[in-house]
Parts: structure tokens; sequence; C-alpha cells
């Protein structure tokens, strides 16, 4: 996915540790194996550092998923790994929980954490 897709505006408290938390419900992607469509929800919590997500932005690049074949442990990698390139937060976590099929539901969280970015308050 592109990261040039996702924007980003300054940080007003870059002073200070704080938590945001996005919730998308209506997150859809293709299963590369059988081409049939998943759905999920997506979780992003994270501190930013000097940058935070613009959510319009956001919102488009997760649209991009509807037509693209990968597996849902992929995606939720693929979209920590672009949101960490694009605003370098101090932590964050993405969880991916996608709907009942055959019966089984899957959850997949992944995590970032930059060690070395604390708030200088």
């Amino acid at each position: 996915m592109p990261v040039a897709a996702i924007e980003t505006f300054p940080n007003p408290r870059p002073d200070r540790n704080y938590e945001i938390e996005i919730h998308c419900p209506e997150f859809t992607s293709v299963c590369p194996k059988t081409g049939l469509p998943d759905f999920g929800e997506i979780r992003i919590t994270y501190v930013p550092d000097q940058q935070c997500i613009e959510l319009k932005a956001l919102k488009y690049y997760l649209i991009e998923y509807r037509t693209k074949g990968i597996f849902y442990e992929a995606a939720t990698n693929q979209i920590l790994d672009d949101l960490v390139a694009t605003c370098r937060p101090r932590r964050m976590k993405v969880v991916g929980d996608f709907s009942v099929r055959g019966g089984i539901t899957t959850s997949v969280t992944a995590t970032y954490d930059d060690a070395g970015a604390d708030a200088t308050s």
C-alpha cells in the first residue's frame, strides 16, 4: 500500500505522552486464497511523537484494501508498518478483529515501541 496516501498533521502536544485510539469498524479486504471478501474491524492505538494521523486520509488508505488480496496477518502488519513509517509514533498497536469465517474468528495484534522516544517534559 502506498505510504504517501497517509497524511499527518503536527502533534499539538509533543511534550506529553497521550494515547489516541482509532476504530475502523468497516474494514474489508479480499482473501487471496478464495477471492471472497473478508470483513473486520481495525483498531489503532498510538502515542504520537511529532506527527498525528489525519483521519480522512487514513479512511481512504484503508479503503484501498477492499480490492487487495491479503491474509489477515499480512494486512494487520502492513497497516502497522505503513503508519509507523508515516507518523513515527512513540508506540503503536494495530489490532485486526476479523469476522467469522467457517465458524472461526481471528484477531491479529501487531505492535511497535520506540523505546528511545520519551516525552521531554
